[in-house]
């Protein structure tokens, strides 16, 4: 999408006090990200206006981001995935963090949030919002913690709004608030086996006791839906009481605080600012739905946006694989978007491959959330694999894979040679034993393929090149 066609539409509203879109999508109009959005959905754009109004989808797109392409996201669109990058304290830079954009958007990542922590937060957020075309995401309290020296106690509201109106005049779409780690929810975390997994909650409820006083995210909510109707920040209220382990699933501490991100959805909406909802870590599969239902009720259907869920806990370089599973089940139950996890998770800063490997495997769980939804379209893409996989066309079987390059190698890795690329077979059965190539003769005998001999010949490469009526 040229950066000049969204230029016009931000134009439009310049003047405008209130610029989000579910402001717009109340009056009643139809914004250029609406119409957008729609059409990529293959939905009627009437439909995404009243989803938007009724805050069931979100459209995460900052005035201030030009060269981003509008994603729709909410129960009724396609499942998102959110990919994290963002250097640390002890490794890596800009240039590193910019190459796992670029990564994760080449392998279809909905999102990305920038998770930096370490200095030259600035340059590193401008650099990403500069190359990303997808919607980017942030956790202010990082920067302001880091602009105190990490002392939580040294935090002030003030302090903490500048760094998010900051971020927000810089572009960024999405921003995680911890606005429902209450004071009084703290206690309940006492008792788990991991007490609290997430940094912006550990910092707000550091504050919190610290200074005994109420959650100043909480107590200034006002002033922050200022900002973020000023630049149409989408607020990803987060979950700060997120579960770190099976053993916390779905406990109290988690619950209280949703019911708090509840009543804060209600107040956001009053100003029209856009909410997405962040979901727990640590869930076991038969409490994923459970957890799904309790937010759309709690949240009154605002979209979910769930980490994981990591299924077990016992896998520490395969929680790629651990979370897609609940991924998916939470895509089916009805999450919105999906926030990918890698295969360092609980190890290390992600690399550039590990942002791949996260990217794919999250790929999967969102589309088989689709395909399990019967989203429309969603399967025309295995049944087109299948068509292909059938007709032993391999090159338009890579075309369609998640990941093409990977996928022909592993299949040249065994059959290399050209002619190999209209084989009736691979390597797992060979010529004699495909099943598929087998059902091709029945189908031929069937159709009085015995008046015509079949001169299919004996060699290695017999059948190399038979034409096929089947198409892809």
């Amino acid at each position: 999408m040229p950066v000049s066609l969204r230029d016009a539409w931000i134009r439009e509203r310049r003047r405008d006090p209130n610029r989000t879109q579910m402001h717009y999508a109340r009056n009643g109009k139809i914004t250029g990200e609406i119409a957008f959005v729609a059409q990529r959905e293959k939905l009627d754009p009437e439909f995404v206006r009243s989803e938007i109004a009724r805050g069931r989808m979100v459209i995460p797109a900052n005035i201030c981001h030009g060269n981003l392409e509008p994603v729709a996201i909410g129960i009724n669109a396609l499942c998102k995935i959110n990919a994290n990058i963002g250097n640390s304290a002890v490794a890596s830079g800009i240039e590193q963090e910019l190459e796992k954009v670029k990564m994760a958007i080449q392998y279809g990542a909905d999102t990305v949030m920038d998770l930096s922590t370490s200095r030259q937060l600035n340059e590193t957020r401008r650099a990403v919002l500069e190359l990303s075309r997808v919607p980017v995401g942030t956790v202010p309290i990082y920067q302001a913690l880091e602009q105190v020296g990490g002392e939580a106690a040294a935090l002030t509201p003030e302090l903490v709004l500048e760094v998010i109106e900051c971020q927000a005049k810089q572009g960024v779409d999405f921003m995680t608030i911890h606005a429902g780690v209450l004071r009084e929810f703290i206690p309940l975390v006492f008792k788990r086996l991991t007490g609290i997994v997430s940094r912006g909650g550990a910092i707000m409820a550091e504050w919190c006791f610290k200074h005994e006083k109420q959650n100043f995210l909480y107590t200034h909510f006002d002033r922050l839906l200022e900002i973020c109707k000023t630049y149409d920040v989408t607020l990803s209220l987060g979950d700060g009481f997120r579960p770190g382990c099976l053993a916390d699933a779905s406990d109290r501490a988690q619950f209280a605080e949703l019911e708090a991100l509840g009543k804060l959805t209600l107040k956001a909406w009053e100003h029209d600012v856009q909410v997405m909802i962040e979901g727990p870590g640590h869930v076991p599969m038969d409490q994923i739905p459970m957890n799904v239902e309790k937010e759309i009720k709690l949240c009154h259907e605002a979209p979910f946006y769930v980490l994981g869920p990591l299924v077990i806990d016992c896998a520490p370089g395969y929680d790629h694989i651990t979370s897609a599973i609940g991924a998916a089940m939470a895509g089916q139950a009805g999450a919105a978007m999906l926030c990918y996890v890698t295969p360092r998770e609980h190890l290390g800063l992600p690399t550039l491959e590990d942002v791949k490997q996260g990217v794919i495997a999250y790929k999967i769980a969102a589309h088989a959330a689709d395909v399990a939804r019967h989203r429309p379209g969603a399967r025309d893409r295995d049944d087109a694999m299948s068509r292909a996989r059938y007709a032993f066309d391999w090159k338009k079987q890579f075309e369609l894979s998640m990941d093409p390059v990977y996928a022909q190698k592993l299949h040249d890795e065994t059959l290399s040679g050209e002619d190999y690329k209209k084989a009736e077979y691979c390597s797992m059965c060979g010529e004699k034993y495909c099943p598929m190539h087998l059902t091709h003769q029945l189908k031929d005998t069937a159709a009085g393929a015995a008046k015509t001999p079949c001169k299919r010949g004996t060699g290695k490469n017999a059948g190399l090149a038979r034409k096929r009526r089947v198409t892809a």
